[in-house]
């Protein structure tokens, strides 16, 4: 990063995370002059310590779960993780993606600063001892875990997620706060690790954003795994042990405790917004502490805008990833990008979930609906991925409206579902469009013609 600010310059993008830096390239691809104002390293939390370092111990890990348990296809095999390898491993992408954005940022001439901003009042930001003067602003501070009353982040044994991501080994024995998308993907990598592993979730079933039908399955090969979860516990203290630390749970039978080695929150997030000082632009949050934006990503601030985790939700890199190219091409007068339209939500858990648009759950009486099961699917049995199904939510028309996914690869099998959605497409149109064999996707096919009634491959 460059150690100088500035006097000025046409967009300032505060925040290098996936809304930011997206943001500062396609501003400068639109022939503005950008300044990119980050304080910790290019790609944000998401790139650094949440989603990429994550996602690649669940596959390291998760290449060794699933072969040890292939005795079925005629493999045996006793798998070895070694941590220490694995984490020089995960480390190399991680730095490899990092420099990645920071070549992006050079070819495009985008002068990227090291430093916190400040808002020191319309049209200028304080970073460190120097003022920027800026004609637009982009804001993508992100958001941060949130902190339990209970099981305050510095108490000794208390981490979030990030902290949890550099244990180094991993513990014994491990207390997950909260079973939403983190606490079970994190839950997972320490069960494949060795770590007695147990999880308190304060709602009736883990994945609390997720339909039920869709999380129990999660639930029930973590609990296979050896990971115990207690639901309908909410976490409401702690006390030091000489091994590490107790939390205590309130819960259907009263309070009791879980001990470990160390314990995990990650019970949400909140956005960042105090270190912008954003009553000195003009600038206030709504209720929940997020910066209000119209479609452009705009706020009620003529030429500021906020995209990502600080602008509300949905929070999720991909999402503000679109924010930022929307937020881009409006403070620039560059051709329009509009508003998603559908926006996927994944769980990278075992096995993955995802959903798109309207659910089942939330869809009218007279919605049409079709699902179709991995166990009848050709290519899933040829994986022994026997677990989950496609379900396509449509509305009464025909018109697809939503897509719920359970199973291998559901990250990948719902981006379909979200084209169809994104496009108006039709059940007809979905079941029309001949899909290869044998693959994962062709169950998209086959729960669009179940919706239909079409169906021939039914399981």
């Amino acid at each position: 990063m460059d150690g100088d600010v500035p006097a000025e310059t046409d967009v300032a993008v505060v925040g290098g995370g996936p809304g930011g830096y997206v943001a500062a390239l396609r501003a400068a691809d639109a022939g503005a002059d950008v300044t990119l104002i980050e304080r910790d390293a290019l790609g944000g939390v998401c790139l650094n310590h949440g989603c990429i370092p994550s996602k690649a111990l669940l596959s390291a890990t998760g290449l060794a779960a699933r072969a040890g348990r292939a005795e079925r296809m005629g493999v045996y095999a006793d798998p070895e993780i070694r941590p220490d390898e694995t984490r020089r491993w995960t480390d190399s992408v991680v730095r490899r993606l990092t420099r990645g954005v920071e070549l992006l940022c050079e070819r495009a001439e985008v002068t990227v600063v090291d430093g916190t901003a400040t808002f020191e009042g319309p049209g200028r930001l304080r970073v460190g001892d120097e003022t920027l003067a800026f004609e637009r602003a982009v804001l993508a501070t992100g958001s941060r875990p949130i902190e339990l009353p209970g099981v305050p982040f510095d108490a000794p044994g208390v981490l979030d997620s990030r902290a949890a991501l550099e244990l180094d080994p991993a513990p014994d024995r491990l207390v997950v706060v909260g079973g939403g998308y983190v606490g079970m993907e994190l839950a997972t990598v320490f069960a494949r690790l060795g770590t007695d592993v147990a999880v308190a979730e304060m709602e009736g079933e883990v994945l609390p954003g997720f339909p039920a039908d869709l999380a129990a399955p999660v639930r029930e090969r973590a609990a296979d795994a050896g990971v115990e979860v207690h639901l309908n516990h909410r976490a409401t203290g702690h006390r030091e042990t000489e091994g590490g630390i107790a939390v205590t749970l309130d819960g259907p039978e009263g309070e009791r405790e879980l001990a470990g080695d160390a314990a995990l929150v990650a019970v949400g997030r909140e956005p960042v917004v105090d270190t912008l000082n954003p009553s000195a632009a003009g600038l206030s949050t709504d209720e929940r502490g997020f910066l209000p934006t119209d479609e452009t990503q705009e706020t009620p601030v003529d030429g500021i805008y906020a995209v990502g985790d600080v602008a509300g939700e949905p929070m999720l890199a991909h999402a503000a990833m679109h924010e930022g190219r929307v937020a881009a091409a409006d403070a620039t007068g560059a051709t329009p990008v509009p508003p998603a339209r559908a926006v996927p939500a994944v769980a990278f858990t075992d096995p993955e979930v995802a959903t798109v648009g309207t659910t089942a759950d939330a869809a009218d009486d007279d919605a049409l609906v079709g699902e179709f099961p991995f166990r009848a699917s050709g290519r899933a049995l040829a994986a022994d991925e026997r677990e989950g199904f496609v379900r396509v939510v449509a509305a009464s028309d025909g018109t697809v409206i939503g897509g719920e996914v359970v199973g291998p690869d559901a990250s990948e099998v719902i981006a379909e579902l979200g084209l169809a959605v994104a496009t108006a497409a039709t059940l007809d149109e979905v079941a029309a469009t001949v899909h290869a064999h044998p693959t994962l996707a062709e169950a998209t096919l086959e729960a669009a013609t179940d919706a239909l009634g079409t169906g021939v491959h039914g399981g």
